[in-house]
C-alpha cells in the first residue's frame, strides 16, 4: 500500500436483504471517521460514486445463488487485495439455503408466473465454496461494532479481535439468568458463535442461532437439550435449519432428527 495514500474499499452484494450493508451505514458518527481513513470507492447502498479497482478491502455480503454470481465473485477476488465476507448469507449460505434440502424447480414453480425465465443455481453456498476469503464476520445481520473492528484491524495490520465462545458466555458476561435453566425455554445459545450480545436470552427469549455454529460445536448433546426441554423432532430439525443452515455442523443436527 502506498504510504500516506487511502485504502480502497469496496462493498459488494450478492443474494442478502442488504441487513449486513445497513449495519454498516448504521454505524453514523463511527462511520464517518471511518471514512477519513478510507477510500470508498465502490458501496451502491450508500452512494452512487464509483471507482475502478483494484480495491485494498472489499467487503461481500450475500451467497452464490446464479451462474452470474459464481462467476462475478471471482472477478472481485481478483481486484482485491483483502476480502472479507460479512453476514450469514456470505459465511454460510443464509436462510436461502433452505432450498438445499429441497427441489429448488419445485419452488420456481410456485413462486414465478413464468418459472422459463428464471435461471438460478440448485444450492445456496457460501462465498468461501467459490474462491479464497481472508476472514468471515457472522450474524445475520452482522455486529455493527464487529463489523468497525474489523475494518480497523485491516487498516492497523492486524488480526480482527472478534470472539470464537458462544452466545451462552455472552449471557453470563451480561449477569442474565440462563433461560434453559430457570425457564425450560428451548435455546440454542450452547452451540452458537458469540457476536450479538446475548440478545434474544436477554429479553427471556431462546437463542436463534444467528451467529451459526461456534467453534467445535456439541451438537449431539444440544439436540438432546432440546429433545429433554420437550420439543418435538421436527422443531428440532427447524431449529438447526434457520439462518445458518448449510454449515456443516447445522446440517448433521438436522440430519439426526429428520424422519428416516
Amino acid at each position: 500500500m502506498v504510504q500516506g495514500k487511502k485504502p480502497k474499499l469496496a462493498v459488494w452484494k450478492f443474494a442478502s436483504c442488504d441487513g449486513c450493508q445497513l449495519s454498516l451505514l448504521d454505524c453514523e458518527d463511527e462511520l464517518l471517521a471511518v471514512a477519513d481513513s478510507i477510500d470508498i470507492a465502490s458501496f451502491p447502498e450508500a452512494t452512487r460514486a464509483f471507482k475502478k479497482g483494484p480495491y485494498d478491502l472489499s467487503l461481500v455480503e450475500g451467497s452464490i445463488t446464479t451462474p452470474e454470481d459464481a462467476e462475478r465473485i471471482h472477478q472481485i477476488r481478483r481486484q482485491s487485495k483483502f476480502l472479507i465476507t460479512i453476514g450469514a448469507c456470505a459465511t454460510s449460505g443464509g436462510i436461502q439455503a433452505l432450498r438445499n434440502f429441497k427441489d429448488v424447480k419445485e419452488f420456481i414453480s410456485i413462486v414465478y408466473a413464468h418459472p422459463g425465465y428464471i435461471q438460478t443455481l440448485k444450492h445456496s453456498t457460501a462465498i468461501a465454496d467459490h474462491i479464497r476469503v481472508d476472514f468471515e464476520l457472522r450474524g445475520c445481520p452482522v455486529d455493527k461494532m464487529q463489523l468497525l473492528e474489523v475494518i480497523n484491524a485491516f487498516l492497523n495490520g492486524r488480526k480482527p479481535n472478534t470472539p470464537a465462545h458462544s452466545v451462552c458466555i455472552e449471557c453470563k458476561l451480561r449477569g442474565n439468568v440462563c433461560v434453559m435453566v430457570a425457564h425450560g425455554t428451548p435455546c440454542m445459545g450452547p452451540v452458537t458463535h458469540a457476536g450479538c450480545n446475548a440478545i434474544c436470552p436477554s429479553y427471556n427469549r431462546g437463542c436463534y442461532a444467528c451467529f451459526g455454529p461456534k467453534e467445535t460445536p456439541n451438537i449431539p448433546s444440544m439436540g438432546n437439550v432440546l429433545e429433554d426441554k420437550g420439543m418435538e423432532r421436527e422443531n428440532i430439525v427447524r431449529a438447526f435449519r434457520s439462518f445458518n443452515a448449510n454449515t456443516k455442523a447445522f446440517q448433521k443436527g438436522a440430519r439426526d432428527y429428520e424422519k428416516d
